[in-house]
């Protein structure tokens, strides 16, 4: 996901100033928060991305066969070897669990975004009836579209956290080369987070004021 970087700061200085109050005070927050956990979420896949390409690297080192086998050169010194790479190895594959340890608290984050949200939406019902709030919070959306907008992007991330799971459960136990360069490959590019879910975000910042229309 490419696009602008840093966290939006949610301040007591820029409530003031935004003079936005109740659901659209909290909507707006919720919004900040989803970019900060995007940007983030980004920092860490890059992090993994590196992480997964050592792992990749250790285990190919590992399983490619050398060219000529001398029985009578083999000493105790290549049995240290291939447990100090053993050794690494794990090292490198707790590093990515630690990644997705924290990608699941993330997503988990994400979760309570969207209740949060769906709680305002419950709110405006009770107050308004049925049909909601009879005028846009801000712009042009509606209640229901804050929702919708952020029940897509925590479909997308949990079916990414599924993904990376995965990896992570396959990728130091794969020999074949050609399958750790998809796994490389998915990690990276994230098909489950495509540039449509940039856009919505970018449409839900811009709604709530903190994107220039």
């Amino acid at each position: 996901m490419d696009g602008q970087s840093g966290d939006i700061s949610v301040t007591s200085a820029n409530r003031k100033c935004s003079a936005v109050t109740g659901s659209a005070r909290k909507i707006k927050d919720n919004a900040a928060d989803w970019h900060n956990l995007m940007m983030r979420w980004e920092k860490l896949n890059d992090e993994g991305f590196t992480v997964a390409t050592n792992i990749v690297n250790m285990r190919r080192s590992q399983t490619d066969p050398p060219l000529l086998v001398d029985e009578s050169s083999s000493s105790p010194s290549s049995s240290s070897d291939q447990t100090s790479g053993a050794s690494e190895l794990q090292n490198e594959c707790c590093k990515l669990q630690d990644i997705i340890n924290k990608m699941v608290v993330m997503v988990t984050k994400m979760e309570r975004l969207v209740t949060s949200q769906q709680g305002i939406q419950d709110l405006e019902e009770f107050q308004f009836g049925p049909e909601g709030r009879p005028f846009p919070l801000f712009h042009s959306w509606n209640t229901e579209q804050f929702g919708l907008a952020s029940s897509s992007l925590l479909n997308s991330f949990t079916q990414e956290l599924k993904l990376k799971q995965l990896i992570l459960q396959e990728l130091a136990h794969t020999s074949n080369s050609d399958l750790c360069m998809v796994y490389l490959s998915c990690w990276l590019h994230q098909p489950f987070i495509p540039p449509q879910t940039r856009m919505t975000l970018e449409a839900l910042l811009m709604e709530t004021g903190h994107r220039p229309l």
